[in-house]
């Protein structure tokens, strides 16, 4: 079992620690102490608990990595309300990213969760915000919800379970068994079915959802895969950049349902097209850094 990893038994504090033996840490103490018991009579088993180690995320799993989740707003003041009540209070921190909104977007979310670390945006576009939010998280593990209110909260223990089960990314897709969108016309669709079955084709990759924002990953991973976009194809670059890194990929099927309030500002051609050129930009520098090698290397030969 991963170290990061604890079983919660029903019933039982996931937080116990054990010794070194591979027993249970016991010792005796009187029921005032607060700990739990088990046994019987005066000489009753308690079971230490660690503090500040585990962290149950469910009724049968504990992780210890702290959990950081990224929020990118502009002008969602009506939606943050809906998106922190889906929220798990397990995780670590929430970092909102304010894209110099003119609304209460900050004022909200300070009422609703008053330790929410705000980040001013300097930039524009979403990549711009997102790259800003990384950098302000303290947890091993980052996760990225939009601010629309069209990403359950409640899915990122299925994000974070397979992380700490083995892998480096947790890619959410619409379009996996178990997954749905409530927001796609057939259009938009299409376009990303062809856009994915590309990347798919020229990366390596086995991508079911190429366009889509809620994913959860390791931080180690933002130094494999150098963000240096400011739009909203970021997600399309993370992708790709992870297949080309070699990275443990897994899809996590999640339900995307519609804006709550507010108007997006997704235009299928215009979008389309800007993904596309980050995939074809993408190819590129990989061919160019091929070429670049020696012709022992790129035929796979020891150096």
């Amino acid at each position: 079992m991963s170290s990061y990893l604890h079983p919660a038994v029903p019933g039982e504090d996931p937080l116990l620690r054990p010794t070194e033996n591979g027993s249970e840490n016991t010792r005796k103490s009187s029921a005032k102490n607060g700990t739990a018991q088990s046994g019987s009579g005066s000489d009753t088993t308690v079971r230490a608990r660690i503090p500040n180690q585990y962290r149950p995320i469910s009724t049968h799993l504990a992780i210890t990595p702290p959990v950081s989740v990224v929020i990118p707003a502009m002008n969602e003041a009506e939606n943050l309300p809906y998106v922190f009540k889906s929220l798990p209070d397990w995780i670590h921190e929430v970092v909102l990213v304010d894209g110099n909104s003119t609304d209460d977007t900050v004022a909200v979310a300070r009422e609703l969760r008053p330790d929410v670390r705000v980040v001013e945006q300097r930039g524009k576009g979403k990549g711009d915000a997102l790259i800003a939010g990384f950098a302000a998280c303290t947890g091993e593990i980052i996760v990225m919800v939009d601010a629309d209110g069209s990403a359950d909260g409640e899915e990122i223990v299925a994000f974070v379970s397979a992380l700490v089960s083995g892998a480096d990314f947790a890619k959410g897709s619409r379009f996996a068994n178990g997954g749905g969108t409530d927001d796609m016309t057939p259009v938009r669709k299409l376009g990303n079915h062809l856009l994915c079955a590309v990347v798919n084709a020229k990366f390596g990759a086995r991508y079911t959802d190429l366009c889509y924002g809620y994913n959860a990953f390791w931080r180690y991973c933002l130094d494999e895969i150098d963000l240096d976009c400011t739009g909203f194809e970021v997600e399309t670059l993370m992708n790709i950049r992870v297949a080309k890194a070699g990275l443990r990929v897994q899809e996590i099927p999640s339900h995307e349902y519609l804006r709550i309030h507010g108007a997006s500002n997704l235009r299928a051609v215009r979008d389309g097209i800007r993904v596309l050129r980050v995939i074809l930009g993408e190819h590129t520098v990989r061919r160019r850094r091929a070429a670049s090698l020696p012709l022992n290397t790129r035929r796979g030969a020891a150096t």
